[in-house]
């Protein structure tokens, strides 16, 4: 009987040191590391996406790193902080580029890594990449387009307010919205300014295209910044439903403006999708997963006639539940 129970003590014994050193093991586990290096530090956009990759950090047990530099046309800022997250020995990378041709060097540098390399916002000019999560820009620029037509007609005086030149969502954008008003040989574009995404430069901007242009009828902005800066002047100068403003995205000012009937339609995209799907994808790569070469964000144009309807206010506020 004593050797029957020494035995059974000994099985005990061994079992335990087993759950132990497997206990261990994952303690001493490290989480992966991944780097979002976004184009800038601030503003509603990025701060979305941000939000979006941390929600998936936090569900598929992974550390984030982030990295932007302080100016969305800081190219050379960006491409530094890139090679920051590299030297730091990340595990993947997700990268929403501030210019589509000078960060080709930096991705395929990335890419020779021979980790997960997630492209989000803005494309960059290479194969080199494993995935391109976006909003299908080029039809969210159409869709700026139509809603012009819709609001301020086939016959008007239209301005263009961009942001940064050179990136590939800015200019799908406003390819886009050429395509579609290029249609309507009566409507003019009297003037097509970029704002760098800074607010000062967008509010100077929107002064000097309503000063020089008496006869204007809509401002079309392509980004939250550029939008949230055109409205601001067009309340200011109380010319709110002289000229019709086509912005995009959601902002809480932007909201407002467009319950206030300033902004007359807003074209919104799902950041919080880009973020929370980057890092996922870059997950599915280091699990082995076989992921989607590309995912295309469908764009919807929101009014203050539908900004109420459930499904919209899921995209106007995505962090409500």
């Amino acid at each position: 009987m004593k050797k029957v129970s020494l035995l059974i003590k000994l099985i005990l014994a061994v079992a335990c040191l087993a759950s132990c050193a497997k206990n261990n093991d994952i303690s001493i586990k490290e989480k992966s590391k991944i780097a979002l290096v976004l184009k800038m530090n601030t503003g509603y956009h990025w701060s979305t996406i941000k939000q979006g990759a941390d929600t998936a950090a936090r569900e598929f047990n992974v550390n984030i790193y982030f990295y932007a530099p302080t100016r969305e046309e800081d190219v050379n800022g960006q491409i530094e902080l890139v090679n920051q997250a590299l030297d730091a020995g990340v595990d993947g990378l997700i990268l929403a580029a501030s210019d589509f041709k000078q960060l080709v060097e930096v991705t395929e540098k990335a890419y020779d890594k021979k980790i997960p390399i997630i492209i989000i916002d803005s494309l960059v000019d290479t194969n080199k990449i494993h995935s391109y999560i976006a909003t299908d820009n080029l039809d969210a620029g159409r869709k700026a387009g139509q809603a012009l037509v819709e609001i301020a007609g086939t016959k008007c005086n239209v301005a263009i307010m961009s942001f940064v030149k050179g990136t590939s969502d800015a200019d799908d954008r406003e390819r886009g919205l050429f395509e579609l008003i290029n249609q309507y040989p009566s409507i003019n574009v009297v003037a097509k300014e970029y704002c760098m995404s800074n607010m000062n430069r967008a509010k100077m901007l929107a002064r000097e295209i309503i000063s020089k242009n008496k006869n204007l009828d809509a401002i079309v902005a392509l980004n939250s910044i550029a939008s949230e800066g055109v409205a601001q002047v067009v309340e200011e100068l109380g010319l709110d439903g002289k000229i019709k403003i086509i912005a995009f995205d959601g902002t809480i000012n932007e909201i407002n403006y467009l319950e206030e009937g300033i902004i007359h339609a807003t074209v919104i995209q799902n950041p919080f999708a880009m973020g929370y799907l980057g890092v996922k994808y870059a997950v599915d790569m280091l699990n082995g997963n076989k992921i989607e070469n590309y995912y295309k964000i469908e764009a919807k144009v929101i009014t203050k006639e539908n900004m109420y309807l459930q499904e919209n206010q899921k995209l106007l506020f995505p962090f409500i539940k």
